[in-house]
């Protein structure tokens, strides 16, 4: 509180004004000047004196005080902030007054509570004491002290805040009398502020008006620009125009074209359908005539077999007639049959061996014809040179059938079938090789053609021709084989060889790497070389290695071979740095660029030397691609030159061209464009083309353009006249920068050729033009380059020769600005003229004016057509175009050739007409409106904005409201809206008006009519409803005529006519027939006063008939595909031998035909509409509907009285004017989801599913609505089967989802339900239907447990099993072994199973085969279970290893879901026959990752190795003095059954140091013992503690237990014995 409230001192205020004078420093600051100036500022010093403002400015300071100073400035400063802190000070001391008067008041309240309570305090203590409760009395004197110290303290308090505040306040005095002091200065300070504040208003205020005027000024500049892009609209407007007609002009020709094009493919369609009516007529005369033939040799044959079988007859008649005969003579029959059969087979023989006889002497003669004919053919073609035959593709052949065509060495094949015309010769080569012409008939190419091998060598197959015969004193020289020296040599260099031919190279510690022989030069390059001639080089190959190396030669590529030839000999061992040299000849028999290697081989390894062989070729190249001429003046001319220069070593002809003609070789560049297209097995065919085509003269370098228009006369009209249409030569700037004398040529090689240029302007202007070289060498690129000059003119001169004003109106003034330019150094006097016959319309301001030296000038024109201006301009003015042009001249002083420039314009009328000129509306109620169209006409060239003013309020016009612009030579359509307010006849008139404010009139009439009744909603506008949904809208009928009192309500008539009288009166609807409308009800009657509910349904489908017009299509092209498959069957053999092309072309081209009796059987039998067709019909146009928009108008006729009295005879008068419309929209739009399975099926039936099972159907849907929908489903019953398993809350637009509907039924029934698919644009419903069906398996294993036993190593046992269907469903099964799983390799990734407690051990799946194959197989893995059927199930056990730990599970999994079973499966395996079981568990049964080495079978041997087998017994006495029953063990000996050959057919054990045992008091019985193949013995062990035993130790024996089977197995089997005293 005291530091808040501490007043401040006058010292303090001082010191915190120190620029602020005192009263009592006035005085000796008065006698010293000095220090006044020193001490006080400006502003102080005037505010102390006892003058005011104004008397600063005394006359005897007035050049100081009218110069401000910067020190003056710092002391009017310093006095603002003076009173800034002074004004801050009596702020604070204000608020500390304050506040501390309100802490005053606040003790003094205090004190006075504090008073109060001690007078109670003093009260209640006397009452105490009366009371004599002393106690109270101690306390309320305690709380009375406490109290009477809280007085004092707040007097001391009170007296505290009471000096603060006389403090304060003298301090806010001395504050007073400070500003009193600076009153003065501050009175002046705020007029300087209000002065400052008026000069910124005036400065804003200039401000503000010089925005304004930029603002004016930019809106000027708008409106500028605005009439600028107006007028280069209307230009547009015309050049569109312009365009448009030239558009039409060009597709009526294009037209006229396509249809001479069209009618020339229907003729050659017309024609190819013909031939194939005729061929197909052909063939099926040739099936006829096949037919009849094969008809003809059955009835023939048949009568053969009819003459042999009577030939038999009459045999077997003869024969019998003969055995009669021969027994009546008594002879023997038998016999004499026998004789005669024998001749006959004895005569048949003789004739079968003459015919054979006469075969072969045929075969001998003809085999000896063709011989000597070979003979022949070798004796001929002896004389030509060696040819090396080789196996031609059928590709070569066809290219080199196509080569000899464009050389013209073949004559044109004739076609294949006779009847064909020949086909037309090639006129382009283009054509030739287009894909077109490659269909050439195959038998043209002669395959079968017999080409003759030819000698290699001339003469060696002559008859002359002797063999070289050794002589004979060179036989026998050598041994065969060489000497046994040379073998020897032979055998040692081959194991060197053999040992590596590279061998590092080491010297001094380093070891060389890299190139072994450096090559110069580096490069073997044949450059520009010639066929048939031979070129040599040689190249130095120099030793890069670090000491002694060789060189061998390998060779070049095999591409190289037949060109280049290596002449190396090998100098041996080469020392460091030493060279040697081979000898490169290279003899090129192709004109072609080779590319390879020579390979050398040096003993640190092979290397390389690349190899180039390059042609002929052309390296053309100009000096510059600009020639810049500079300016020169019109009517001169100059000439530059450029250099075109070849650096290769070919030389070709070469054309300079202007850029935008074209080259004679283009046709010869588009094939060079197909190479691209050939193999290189083509390129040989290829080049002849190319050289035949290179080979035709080309005289005069005709453009592709120029030749296309000798064979089309119209296009070349056409080409003539484009130029002239588009208003240019193409030669004008040509005619300035052309091209000398030498344009054309032949440039050789390695030289150059200097072109020159010649510029000679006529025209004033920048002048360019772009030139090319063209060669005619396909493989040299075209060079551009392009010349430029500037061509100067006359003194006076105008940059717009033509000043075009454009579209004119009659009566309107057109303005514009005409700049004159000079070159002059001195002015010049100017005269306008305007021709006499346009001085009444235009004229030029100023006449005459005179222009400054290297200036301009600007003149006025003014134009102001006239209505007379046709007659006036004479031949200016075009009457048919409205084209103005009128010349205007500039007359210079002491200059004879004036200045020219021509105006132009095109003057039109604003001519504005209205179509018709009177509008009769009918008659019209006033809840509808009736609208008629008008046409307005602009027959101005230039837009006019127009506007249908003083409209009535029941008259609308649409668009906008009858306001917009027509454009030139337009027809607007405007709709008039006629809406009466009440029933009375109307007439008005329209009026349009231009804005040149023209009016333009139309005149209307109608008769408004009020009916008895009215309807809420004249108009439904229902929502886009998709197919087979339905919207629903409902409305009412109003009869709201009560009385005939017509100020109370208007009454119901017909224009001027009487009112209808009150009563209930009926409507009746008519909906149009066959409309997807409903109106329920149709037929009514409202009483006065009443309305009437209507409900209005709408319900879009597919018709019937556009479903089975679909249908019908879908019918006809099954049918047309088995009618096309049964002619393709019946096409003849020799067609299937023609090229897949041509049968594919042939197949495409002929038209598919139905005959009429298939035509008739489809319309016979129809659709159904529960046929597949039907449905897949309707799925497919619900899927495709593009949507459709009705719009329906439903009159509602009215008449007076009620529907009950309506009579047949009677009917009620409905009156046509008092007719109600109800407008009706009607969006049909595609349904937003489609099912796209089951061929859009919506009812799914699952089936019969077992009972337990889950059936899932998965249900395609497809948005096909162009945005998300968001899905909504009906809920199912949650009690019931079917479940929708993936609902989405939201299908993207086009997107495909698949839901999945599962069926799980818990009982034999049938279910069926509904799913509702609800989107905001429409519902799908879906009908879902199962049946649930029981179903049991049964399985032969007990327990699910199937021990395989032991096995031996690497063989295997089988066992099986059964399950047993029960149900009446027919189930799939599936075996899966765990062992298999997809989870197996995640559960290897955990803890071993051997570091964890034996409780926690878990595992399934034990040891595994080290082969990777799978220890348990099981068939079969999967199948079908019929109902009532039983299934077998083989399980094989193949073990690779020992181990006692193979374990596996097999499960059976139905319907790919449930499993079923699960079998353990367990099995052991031993390498030898014998094995061992019991006793504690010693080892883990996990395998280690350590592979342990396996015996090897087929090597046993006697194991010396004790293998340990723990057994524990444990003694149990509960009771000392009664006897317990001694603790029992027992051991399995077993033999394996194999099938392994084995000298031993049983095994044998024994177990020795019994009487040491029995010493222990162990008994184990057998001791010894046989065990057969297959079978187990028990070795019981039994322990009962000696006497001598101590029950705090353990008993610990052992004894050898020894197995014979295949092998001798010593097992060691310890035995730990002791006693407890509890189980």
């Amino acid at each position: 509180m005291e530091e808040v409230t501490r007043p401040v001192s006058g010292a303090e205020l001082e010191d915190s004004v120190p620029h602020a004078p005192t009263m009592e420093d006035q005085h000796p600051e008065q006698e010293d000047p000095e220090v006044e100036v020193e001490t006080l500022p400006r502003g102080a010093e005037m505010a102390v004196g006892p003058r005011p403002c104004g008397s600063a400015k005394e006359p005897g300071a007035d050049t100081e005080q009218t110069k401000t100073s910067i020190k003056d400035r710092i002391q009017a400063l310093r006095l603002r902030q003076t009173l800034e802190l002074l004004d801050e000070m009596q702020e604070e001391k204000d608020f500390s007054i304050q506040r501390t008067r309100e802490e005053l008041s606040a003790c003094r309240q205090r004190m006075s509570l504090l008073s109060k309570q001690q007078k109670n305090m003093a009260a209640q203590t006397a009452l105490e004491r009366e009371n004599n409760n002393m106690a109270a009395v101690g306390r309320l004197q305690a709380a009375s002290r406490r109290l009477h110290t809280e007085l004092e303290n707040e007097e001391a308090l009170q007296s505290r805040v009471t000096a603060t505040l006389k403090e304060n306040q003298n301090a806010m005095w001395h504050i007073e009398l400070k500003k009193g002091q600076f009153e003065d200065a501050r009175k002046c300070v705020q007029e300087e502020a209000e002065a400052k504040g008026r000069r910124l208003q005036a400065h804003t205020a200039q401000q503000l008006h010089k925005e304004k005027e930029a603002l004016g000024k930019a809106e000027r500049n708008r409106l500028l620009r605005t009439r600028k892009s107006m007028h280069l609209q209307r230009e547009l407007g015309l050049k569109h125009q312009k365009l448009l007609e030239d558009a039409q002009r060009n597709h009526k020709v294009a037209v006229k074209f396509l249809k001479a094009s069209l009618g020339r493919i229907r003729e050659q369609e017309q024609k190819e359908e013909t031939e194939s009516r005729e061929h197909m007529k052909r063939r099926m005369d040739a099936v006829l005539a096949l037919k009849n033939n094969i008809t003809a040799n059955r009835e023939t044959l048949r009568k053969f077999q009819a003459w042999g079988q009577a030939r038999a007859e009459l045999a077997e008649q003869k024969a019998q007639a003969e055995k009669e005969l021969i027994l009546a003579q008594g002879g023997d029959a038998f016999r004499h049959l026998i004789h005669q059969h024998r001749l006959q087979e004895l005569e048949a023989q003789k004739r079968t061996f003459e015919e054979e006889q006469k075969l072969r002497r045929l075969e001998i003669v003809s085999k000896i014809l063709k011989e000597e004919a070979k003979e022949e053919n070798r004796k001929k073609k002896q004389h030509r040179p060696a040819k090396t035959t080789e196996c031609r593709t059928l590709r070569d052949k066809t290219w080199n059938y196509i080569s000899d065509i464009c050389e013209g060495r073949v004559e044109p094949v004739t076609s294949h079938y006779p009847d064909e015309d020949e086909p037309p010769k090639h006129l382009w080569l283009s054509k030739t090789l287009s894909t077109e012409c490659l269909q050439v008939d195959l038998e043209a190419l002669n395959i079968q053609e017999e080409v003759l091998a030819e000698p290699e060598i001339p003469g060696l197959w002559s008859e002359d021709y002797k063999p070289y015969q050794v002589p004979k004193e060179e036989v026998d020289q050598k041994p065969v084989g060489g000497t046994k020296m040379d073998r020897d040599i032979l055998a040692r260099t081959m194991e060197q060889l053999r040992s590596g031919i590279i061998h590092k190279q080491v010297v001094s510690g380093r070891e060389f790497k890299g190139r072994p022989f450096n090559s110069k030069p580096e490069v073997i390059h044949f450059k520009d070389f010639d066929v048939g001639k031979v070129y040599k080089k040689k190249i130095t190959l120099i030793n890069a290695t670090y000491t002694i190396n060789y060189c061998k030669l390998v060779g070049v590529e095999e591409t190289l071979r037949d060109f280049i030839y290596i002449d190396f000999d090998p100098p041996g061992p080469m020392s460091a740095g030493m060279s040697c040299e081979v000898l490169v000849t290279f003899k090129p028999m192709i004109n072609k660029d080779l590319e390879g290697n020579v390979s050398f081989l040096a003993q640190t390894g092979s290397f390389s030397i690349p190899l180039k062989c390059s042609t002929k070729k052309c390296s053309l190249s100009l000096d510059r691609e600009l020639i810049d001429f500079g300016s020169y003046t019109v009517g001169e001319t100059t000439t530059q030159t450029i250099t075109l220069t070849n650096t290769g070593g070919l030389g070709t002809k070469f054309k300079f061209l202007v850029a935008s003609e074209n080259y004679g070789t283009e046709d010869y560049e588009a094939i060079l464009k197909m190479s691209s297209l050939f193999t290189f097995e083509d390129k040989s065919i290829y080049e002849k083309i190319v050289t035949s085509f290179s080979e035709t003269p080309f005289e005069g370098f005709e453009s592709v353009a120029d030749l296309s228009s000798r064979w089309d006369p119209e296009k070349q009209d056409e080409a003539e006249v484009t130029p002239v249409a588009n208003g240019a030569g193409p030669n004008e700037e040509q005619m300035e920068i052309t091209l000398g004398e030498l344009t054309e040529g032949e440039i050789g090689p390695f030289s150059s050729i200097r072109v020159p240029i010649i510029f000679a302007p006529a025209i004033p202007g920048e002048v360019e033009a772009r030139f090319k070289v063209a060669f005619k060498n396909p493989q040299s690129p075209t060079l551009y380059f392009r010349a430029v000059g500037l061509a100067v003119d006359v003194p006076v001169w105008l940059p717009r020769p033509s000043v075009d004003l454009k579209i004119c109106m009659f009566d309107r003034l057109y303005q514009d600005s005409i700049l004159v330019h000079t070159r002059s150094k001195a002015a010049l006097r100017l005269k306008f003229e305007v021709c006499k016959e346009l001085r009444g319309h235009m004229e030029l301001l100023p006449e005459t004016g005179y222009i400054q030296a290297m200036s301009t000038y600007s003149v006025q024109l003014k134009f102001l057509p006239r209505l007379s201006l046709p007659e006036d301009a004479g031949k200016y003015f075009d009457k048919d175009s409205r084209v103005l042009e009128a010349p205007m001249t500039i007359r210079v002083a002491d200059q004879i050739k004036p200045v020219e420039f021509t105006v132009q314009a095109v003057v039109t009328t604003s001519d504005l007409e209205l179509n018709p000129s009177e509008v009769d509306f009918g008659y019209c109620t006033v809840y509808e409106a009736i609208r008629t169209e008008i046409n307005l006409s602009n027959h101005s060239l230039l837009p006019q904005m127009f506007g249908f003013v003083g409209l009535p309020k029941f008259v609308d016009i649409q668009p906008n409201d009858g306001f917009g612009t027509i454009m030139p030579l337009e027809t607007l359509q405007f709709d008039v809206i006629f809406q009466p307010a009440k029933a009375r006849e109307y007439n008005f008139e329209l009026v349009c008006k231009s804005e040149i404010n023209r009016c333009f009139k139309v005149s209307c009439r109608a008769v408004g009519v009020l009916p008895p009744l009215e309807l809420s909603h004249y108009q439904i506008k229902f929502p886009a409803t998709p197919l087979y949904d339905t919207s629903v809208a409902t409305l009412y009928v109003i009869n709201s005529h009560l009385s005939m009192n017509k100020l109370t309500h208007s009454l119901p008539r017909i224009g001027s006519e009487e009112a209808t009288p009150v009563g209930p009166t009926s409507f009746e609807f008519l909906p149009p027939p066959n409309s997807p409308i409903t109106i329920s009800p149709l037929v009514g009657t409202v009483l006065p006063g009443k309305r009437c509910l209507v409900q209005v349904s709408f319900r879009p489908v597919l018709s019937h008939e556009v479903i089975v017009e679909e249908t019908m299509q879908i019918m006809t092209k099954e049918m047309e595909s088995k009618v096309f498959r049964k002619d393709t069957f019946a096409l003849k053999k020799d067609l299937w031998k023609q090229t897949m092309s041509a049968v594919r072309i042939h197949t495409k081209d002929r038209p598919t035909r139905m005959s009429i009796s298939h035509v008739a059987a489809l319309q016979k039998q129809g659709p159904v509409n529960s046929s597949i067709q039907y449905e897949v019909a309707k799925a497919n146009l619900t899927r495709n509907f593009q949507g459709k928009f009705d719009k329906f108008v439903v009159p509602c006729v009215v008449a007076s009285g009620d529907i009950k009295d309506w009579k047949a005879s009677e009917p009620l008068n409905f009156s046509p004017h008092n007719t109600l419309y109800l407008e009706l929209w009607c969006p049909t739009v595609a349904p937003p989801i489609i099912v796209t399975s089951s061929r859009g099926q919506t009812v799914f039936d699952f089936g019969d599913i077992a009972v337990g099972h889950r059936g899932i159907m998965k249900v395609s849907l497809q948005n096909i609505y162009p945005e998300d929908l968001y899905v909504e489903y009906s809920v199912l019953n949650p009690s019931g089967p079917f479940v929708l398993l993936n609902p989405s809350s939201k299908l993207r637009s086009g997107e495909t989802q698949v839901l999945e509907l599962s069926f799980s039924p818990h009982e034999s029934i049938m279910a069926q339900e509904t799913l509702n698919i609800i989107t905001k644009r429409g519902t799908l419903t879906l009908t879902i239907m199962g049946t649930g069906v029981a179903s049991m398996i049964t399985c032969s294993i007990e327990d699910n447990v199937l021990n395989m036993g032991y096995v031996i190593a690497r063989e295997s046992v089988s066992s099986s099993f059964k399950l047993q269907n029960d149900s009446s469903l027919p189930i799939k099964f599936w075996v899966q072994l765990e062992s298999l799983s997809s989870t197996r390799a995640e559960a290897r990734q955990k803890l071993p199973q051997f570091l964890t407690s034996v409780a926690q051990r878990t595992e399934i799946v034990g040891t595994q085969n080290h082969n990777g194959q799978s220890v348990f197989s099981v068939t079969p893995v999967e199948g079908l279970m019929l109902p009532g059927k039983a299934q077998d199930f083989t399980v094989t056990f193949s073990p690779d290893h020992e181990s006692l730990y193979y374990s596996d599970r097999l499960q059976v999994v139905l319907f790919e879901k449930r499993v079923s079973h699960r079998i353990l499966l367990q099995g052991a395996a031993r390498e030898h026959m014998m094995f061992v079981e019991g006793g504690d568990a010693l080892d883990v049964p996990v395998e280690s990752l350590t592979v342990m080495a396996t015996s090897d079978p087929d090597h046993r041997e006697e194991s010396d190795e004790l293998k340990p087998i723990l057994v524990t017994l444990d003694y149990v006495q509960l009771d000392m003095d009664t006897p317990a029953p001694p603790a029992t063990r027992e051991l399995h000996v077993g033999c394996i059954r194999t099938t392994q050959p084995s000298a031993k057919k049983t095994g044998e054990f024994s177990l020795d140091s019994l009487t040491w045992l029995q010493h222990k008091g162990f008994t184990i019985e057998p001791s010894r013992g046989s065990v057969e193949r297959g079978q187990t013995k028990t070795i019981s062990i039994s322990w009962v503690p000696p006497a001598d035993f101590d029950p705090d130790h353990p008993l610990l024996a052992w004894a050898l237990l020894q197995l014979r089977g295949d092998v001798k197995e010593t097992y060691k089997v310890i035995f730990v014995a002791s006693v407890v005293t509890g189980p």
